[in-house]
């Protein structure tokens, strides 16, 4: 088999012991591999009556037929897992340096099943698996718990991903962290993985990559990288500023959630928080995952204040949003301290900063009182509570542990109106995309199989930003505030699906830079067989509905394709989206027609089933 091994390493933490199991090569042609093919095997090896975080559940890492190659930012890892935040599909996806390591040991897959009794941390040395003792490190954060692995591992070209205390502590947002830096954040895999004992996992490998045509892929991905560097947004703002350059044009388009999502537009903060100032503010490095020529990573230094020296990852666009404009913070060094801080405890920013967002409304309201916050002042602008709530969060003490389980959990255990100020959906906080202004946004929060999610697709792009794309169909104006006519979401949908599947970074597709025929050309090089984009994309639309199909075996349905109430039920009072809400039943009709979903229940119908070859895999 070319592009995949075929190969996944099954480690039973329970038990200690490992072995290799080789997958149905139908899979890879069905699924391409990475996210697609991993989702196929955890619906099988899921238990769906036990809890989410029941030693049963298989925690998985994935890497597609591209990771590792000179197709360009081929270095995702796609963490997949049932999410203690939903209770469903947890789906969660990170760069850096991890996935080539993977790969190289021999495996398109790495499995963990069951408990350890105690702490542990596995190595992975090529087809060489340990399982060593980590009652050391439980309690450590993430810099020291890599750099103490580090040091008891020989030789060179090891990756490393593991949890801090808020996965250890079961925090409903923990995320799984690896080059120090990098999360994957959302869903709470880090709280799956901190439920088997397992601190963190090691690995490397020298395998050649099985790659059927090295030299066509070569050709084949230099067009993908030109494609990428010479789109417009990606050479004058992505690759010089980073994804801090997001918030300066998210911002300029009045799609920015600021005060828990009261606002669309924060321009009081551009002079403090837009790339220019956060620039000019820090000391700036970029930094880039395996094989990415854009670079858009930043390692920060605080220069100035009480904090001055420190260093660490990001933040990013999102981190700047949830902590700034969500909570009406404009001190960037605040900012800054939050995220270098989620890093290290190992919290998904995203999650983390909304959640403080919803406890200052909350305060605001006197549904949360100084005596219940332990004397903590969750009020507008005040960034000097970041360090010590992240913590208690982490921990789970003090108002930390409620706010550990999320804001619908924490709404429900406040009860009386607590749940109108919170964000999410199926239990995942939202990130900083505005939706009353991108109506396909909204299509993308409701029905995304692992909560609320800006990614899968980004669809402001289309609608608000008004990228086009022929090879997609996407030739005709779209309205942003049209709540009908959704049915253009679904190939840009299939699109950005297909990058979690070759395991390439969705920033090459997220303004449309890469186009799909030539993703599949790099497809085609690397696994010696032909594929279209037509190809490609059935795959990748396959793959979207097997999601569907598991959630409904966790008893999701269209109820849960929703959106917060002050989205739906409260008029925007400024930005572009001034005076619109989302009438989302509307928008799901559409959508739903475009996808073969029946509309009552929202299920892929039988036609669609038996087209995409779906009947009875769940």
């Amino acid at each position: 088999m070319n592009g995949n091994w075929g190969t996944a390493l099954m480690v039973d933490l329970a038990t200690g012991t490992a072995e290799k199991r080789t997958l149905p090569e139908a899979w890879f042609r069905d699924y391409i591999g990475g996210e697609g093919a991993a989702v196929r095997l955890f619906a099988d090896l899921v238990d769906y009556d036990a809890p989410p975080l029941d030693p049963s559940q298989p925690l998985i890492a994935a890497v597609g037929p591209l990771t590792g190659t000179a197709a360009p930012s081929s270095g995702r890892t796609c963490f997949v897992f049932r999410s203690p935040a939903s209770g469903a599909l947890g789906l969660s996806n990170v760069g850096g340096q991890l996935s080539p390591a993977i790969k190289k040991a021999g495996y398109d897959m790495i499995v963990f099943t069951g408990a350890a009794d105690n702490p542990v941390y596995v190595v992975i040395d090529g087809d060489s698996v340990g399982i060593h003792d980590a009652m050391g490190l439980w309690g450590s954060g993430i810099h020291d718990t890599e750099a103490t692995i580090r040091e008891s591992l020989d030789g060179r070209g090891w990756q490393i991903a593991a949890i801090g205390p808020a996965g250890e502590n079961g925090v409903m947002y923990a995320a799984i962290m690896t080059d120090k830096e990098r999360a994957a954040g959302r869903g709470g895999g880090g709280a799956a993985m901190g439920a088997k004992n397992l601190k963190a996992f090691a690995v490397r490998g020298t395998h050649p990559l099985p790659i059927a045509d090295p030299e066509g892929l070569k050709t084949h991905a230099k067009q993908a990288r030109e494609e990428f560097l010479t789109e417009e947004f990606v050479a004058a703002e992505l690759k010089p500023f980073g994804t801090p350059s997001f918030y300066d044009s998210i911002s300029a388009l009045g799609i920015l959630p600021t005060q828990n999502w009261r606002r669309t537009t924060f321009p009081e903060s551009i002079d403090t928080l837009g790339h220019a100032a956060y620039h000019a503010t820090l000391d700036v490095k970029p930094y880039a995952c395996w094989g990415c020529p854009v670079a858009c990573g930043r390692t920060t230094t605080i220069t100035t204040g009480p904090h001055a020296g420190e260093t660490g990852g990001g933040p990013e666009y999102e981190t700047l949003g949830a902590f700034g404009a969500k909570c009406l913070v404009t001190d960037l060094n605040a900012i800054v301290v939050a995220g270098h801080l989620c890093n290290d405890l190992g919290l998904d920013t995203i999650a983390a900063g909304q959640v403080i967002a919803i406890a200052m409304e909350w305060y605001e309201k006197g549904i949360l009182t100084p005596e219940m916050t332990g004397g903590i002042e969750f009020t507008w602008g005040n960034g000097a509570i970041f360090p010590e709530v992240l913590h208690k969060i982490a921990s789970r003490t003090g108002i930390g542990d409620m706010l550990a389980d999320g804001s619908k959990r924490a709404a429900a255990a406040l009860g009386g109106d607590a749940a109108d100020y919170t964000f999410e959906v199926k239990g995942v906080e939202l990130a900083s995309c505005g939706v009353r202004a991108s109506k396909g946004e909204g299509i993308s929060h409701a029905v995304s199989p692992r909560g609320a999610d800006h990614l899968r697709p980004y669809a402001s792009v289309v609608d608000a930003f008004g990228y086009r794309n022929e090879e997609l169909g996407l030739t005709y104006d779209v309205d942003f505030l049209d709540d009908d006519n959704q049915q253009w979401v679904k190939p840009f949908m299939e699109f950005s699906m297909a990058t979690n599947l070759l395991g390439v970074c969705l920033f090459s597709v997220i303004t449309l830079a890469v186009q799909p025929s030539t993703w599949a050309a790099v497809l085609s090089a690397a696994t010696g067989e032909t594929w279209t984009k037509e190809d490609m994309l059935k795959a990748a639309e396959r793959v979207i509905n097997l999601e569907r199909l598991v959630n409904a075996r966790f008893g999701l349905t269209r109820a849960d394709d929703t959106l917060p109430r002050r989205i739906t039920s409260e008029a925007a009072v400024d930005g572009r989206g001034e005076g619109q809400i989302a009438r989302l039943d509307v928008s799901l009709d559409s959508f739903y027609a475009a996808m073969g979903w029946d509309r009552e229940s929202g299920l892929p119908t039988e036609e669609t089933l038996q087209e995409l070859g779906l009947a009875g895999v769940v």
